[in-house]
C-alpha cells in the first residue's frame, strides 16, 4: 500500500535501529520501508559492539551511512540499549532537527517513547517483528511487520508469532474483512462510496500495523477486489489514476427476478 496516511512525504526522519531485536539482512529493506514516508537522514544503531551478537551489523554499516552507537552492559539481563536510544530519540524530538522517527525493534519498552512523540504530533512509525506486543504497535502511527518485507510470507510462521504476542485468531491469516468494514464506515460518503485512499488511513487509525501484505497482497485495491462479494470497486479513468472509489456489495437474495403473472380476468359466460 502507498503512503496513505501523509498526503505528502515528510522531509528529514530519524531512523532508530535496536540491534538486540534487529536483522542485519533487511537493511536494505527497511531502508526503502522508512523512504515511503520520508527520507532517513538520521540512521542510527544501538547495541554493545563488544559482542559476536553485533558482528552481522557490522559489514553494512558504511555501505549504508548508519552510525553505530556503543551501550556497554553494565549488569547481565539489563537491556542498556533501550536507555540509549529513548534518550537520543528525546534529544532529537527537542531539537527539530527531524520531522519524523522510524523505530526498528520488537521491544516493548519503546511503547512510551513513540506515545511521547506522537503527543509532540510527530509522526512515528515502528518496524519490528510480527511477535511485537501490541502496546508498541498500536503507539505507533504506522507499524510495518519485517515477515512481509521478505519474498516469502509463511502461513505457519504467522500463525506462530500472532500466538506468541497474544493475538491469535484461531486462523493462519487474519480475516481482513471486519476491519475493511468498519474503516468503510468511517471512510463514506452520503452518496455510499469511500474513497480508496481516505479508507486507507481509515485502516492505519484503526490498527497502525495493517498491510496488505499480511493477507498476500501487494496493494490494498488488490486486497479489496478480492473481496468482490463484500465490496465493489470503481475507478474514474478520466480522473486520474488515483481516483479509485469503494462501496459494500449489494446483495440480492435470489440471483433470478420472479415476475408475477398478471391476474386472468374473467370471461363472463353465456
Amino acid at each position: 500500500m502507498k503512503n496513505t496516511t501523509h498526503e505528502k512525504k515528510l522531509g528529514r526522519m530519524a531512523m532508530l535501529i535496536d540491534g538486540d531485536n534487529a536483522q542485519p539482512s533487511l537493511i536494505v529493506k527497511l531502508l526503502a520501508e522508512a523512504g515511503k514516508y520520508g527520507a532517513p537522514t538520521i540512521r542510527r544503531i544501538y547495541g554493545d559492539w563488544t559482542t559476536s551478537q553485533m558482528n552481522g551489523w557490522k559489514d553494512c554499516l558504511n555501505n549504508h551511512a548508519i552510525q553505530p552507537i556503543q551501550q556497554f552492559r553494565y549488569t547481565i539481563g539489563k537491556n542498556a540499549t533501550d536507555s540509549a536510544l529513548i534518550i537520543d530519540a528525546m534529544d532529537l524530538l527537542h531539537s527539530g532537527l527531524v520531522d519524523g522517527f522510524c523505530i526498528i525493534s520488537s521491544d516493548s519498552d519503546y511503547t512510551r517513547l513513540a506515545t511521547r512523540i506522537r503527543e509532540e504530533g510527530i509522526f512515528v512509525m515502528g518496524i519490528g517483528q510480527r511477535k511485537t506486543p501490541k502496546p508498541f504497535v498500536n503507539a505507533c502511527n504506522i507499524f510495518i511487520f519485517t515477515e512481509n518485507l521478505t519474498d516469502d510470507i509463511d502461513d505457519n510462521k504467522i500463525a506462530a508469532a500472532a500466538k506468541e504476542s497474544g493475538n491469535d485468531s484461531g486462523q493462519q491469516r487474519p480475516n481482513p474483512v471486519p476491519l475493511l468494514k468498519e474503516a468503510f464506515v468511517m471512510s463514506a460518503d452520503e452518496d455510499g462510496w469511500a474513497h480508496l485512499g481516505t479508507m486507507g488511513v481509515s485502516l492505519r487509525q484503526l490498527d497502525p500495523s495493517f498491510d496488505p501484505r499480511t493477507f498476500g497482497y501487494s496493494q490494498l485495491s488488490q486486497l479489496i477486489k478480492a473481496n468482490k462479494d463484500t465490496f465493489t470497486i470503481r475507478q474514474e479513468d478520466d480522473k486520474g489514476p488515483s481516483a479509485v472509489y469503494v462501496r459494500r456489495t449489494t446483495k440480492r437474495s435470489s440471483g433470478r427476478t420472479t415476475r408475477k403473472s398478471p391476474p386472468k380476468k374473467e370471461t363472463n359466460k353465456v
